[in-house]
């Protein structure tokens, strides 16, 4: 099951010490991820601990694949052709992490899915990301992965996006802000409670900032020489920030746009590939990189139009890849160049890495990291020779367009040639029916802005 490391893991006797000397949590949170990157699950006592840590939860596998609103997929072939059966939820090897911004403290535990006789269920996106892992292993290599999530905060009491009131000035913020200390001293007591709930956590949060939009912020994540983790770690930070937000009576979101004339957030991943030697296999001494990187460039510069639904998952996700946004349109790479979609960031050549900067803070970290390493791993199995390096603004060169919309993102993922390499077709089925499930009900709901526009015009 190739577990993490965790503050908290380890036999069930440790967990259960664990819980005895935290008497004030008396109930569990025991989930999984879905496509979408939410967790879903049960509320347990904390009686039924065993249960949990021993594999006898049980959910339907298709609880993996439910949309944006947690609605079953109509017509769902892996539903209604097995009966909707039950999966195993066996724990991560995370161990129990602690919640503290609830009303009573609580705890978590996540879980992943696995089909009758200890199968890894394909369709669940941790799964998919350890599937790649594995690969990397049998080749002798472990990719090392550092993430950066951008996220807004924002007034809780709006109906849309609208600025927070700074808790130390009393006043709404009005301007863009990037890399201000002063906008992090607003905020001062909402990110102590977030680098402590992370410390608790086990995450390894490291630098913040102040970003481009008013109240945007970005928090950074160590590099890890385990994907998984890195993954984990994303996905629990999401999370972790919402609710330390709302206990200092704010929201922050992930969304990708929520202006529709300010920044958007991303969430970009930096990594390179160690042998057994523990050698970077990028660096060869120069400030270009080894042919391998060469080749694992190529292998996201030609996965990448067919990956785009996992980077632009939502409706709202397109509003993001815009040009001169810092978010690429472009199956583009360079180096020290921010207009790319693929960045190799300048430095000690020993640290040479890539920077894949198309997904959004929307996206989910499982399925992210996985197409990026899957489409690395392509590159450099097939040997497959990039094109040179843009050099200046990427978005005025003649390059392949990544899909414009989310309909034609959904088509070039399910008619994708490089995609089944490294996606399980239940997973992309199931995919490819939760967005078009999501395309339609955005379809059929008419919007505000819409009615204002027409009712009396035409």
């Amino acid at each position: 099951m190739n577990p993490d490391s965790s503050a908290h893991a380890g036999p069930v006797e440790d967990v259960v010490s664990w819980l005895a000397e935290h008497e004030e949590i008396t109930s569990l949170q025991a989930a999984v991820c879905d496509l979408n990157g939410i967790l879903r699950g049960k509320r347990i006592p904390i009686d039924q601990v065993t249960k949990v840590l021993d594999g006898s939860i049980r959910m339907p596998l298709s609880i993996v694949g439910v949309d944006i609103w947690g609605e079953d997929i109509v017509g769902n072939e892996h539903v209604f052709a097995n009966g909707d059966v039950d999966g195993h939820c066996i724990p991560t090897g995370r161990g129990i992490i602690p919640v503290n911004w609830t009303s009573r403290p609580s705890a978590l535990i996540p879980l992943w899915m696995f089909e009758e006789g200890a199968r890894p269920y394909l369709a669940d996106p941790r799964q998919a990301l350890a599937r790649i892992v594995e690969r990397y292993r049998v080749l002798g290599l472990r990719p090392v992965v550092a993430t950066e999530l951008e996220f807004y905060l924002v007034d809780p009491d709006a109906e849309s996006a609208v600025p927070p009131i700074s808790p130390y000035t009393g006043k709404r913020l009005d301007s863009d802000a990037i890399l201000s200390i002063d906008e992090l001293d607003d905020f001062g007591d909402f990110f102590w409670d977030v680098y402590e709930e992370c410390r608790k956590q086990n995450l390894p949060a490291d630098a913040a900032l102040a970003e481009n939009g008013v109240g945007q912020f970005e928090i950074n994540m160590r590099h890890t020489s385990d994907p998984l983790k890195a993954a984990d770690d994303a996905v629990l930070f999401k999370r972790l920030v919402k609710g330390v937000a709302r206990k200092h009576q704010l929201s922050a979101t992930f969304m990708a746009k929520p202006y529709g004339t300010r920044s958007g957030s991303g969430f970009h991943v930096h990594f390179n590939i160690i042998d057994e030697d523990d050698r970077n296999i990028f660096d060869n001494g120069t400030s270009e990189g080894s042919p391998v990187l060469s080749r694992a460039v190529a292998g996201l510069l030609n996965g990448m139009s067919e990956s785009t639904l996992v980077f632009a998952p939502h409706y709202n996700s397109y509003r993001r890849l815009r040009p001169d946004t810092h978010a690429p349109t472009l199956a583009s790479w360079g180096y020290e160049n921010r207009t790319t979609a693929i960045r190799i960031p300048g430095g000690d050549h020993a640290s040479r890495r890539i920077e894949h900067r198309v997904a959004g803070a929307d996206a989910n970290p499982y399925l992210v990291v996985a197409a990026i390493l899957g489409a690395a791993l392509y590159g450099i199995e097939n040997e497959l020779v990039p094109p040179a390096p843009v050099r200046g603004r990427a978005y005025s060169e003649r390059l392949p367009k990544l899909p414009a919309d989310w309909a034609s993102a959904v088509n070039a993922f399910e008619d994708g040639e490089i995609i089944p390499a490294f996606f399980d077709e239940a997973l992309r089925t199931m995919f490819v029916a939760c967005k078009r499930q999501e395309i339609a009900g955005f379809a059929s709901n008419v919007t505000d802005f819409e009615f204002a526009a027409y009712l009396e015009i035409i």
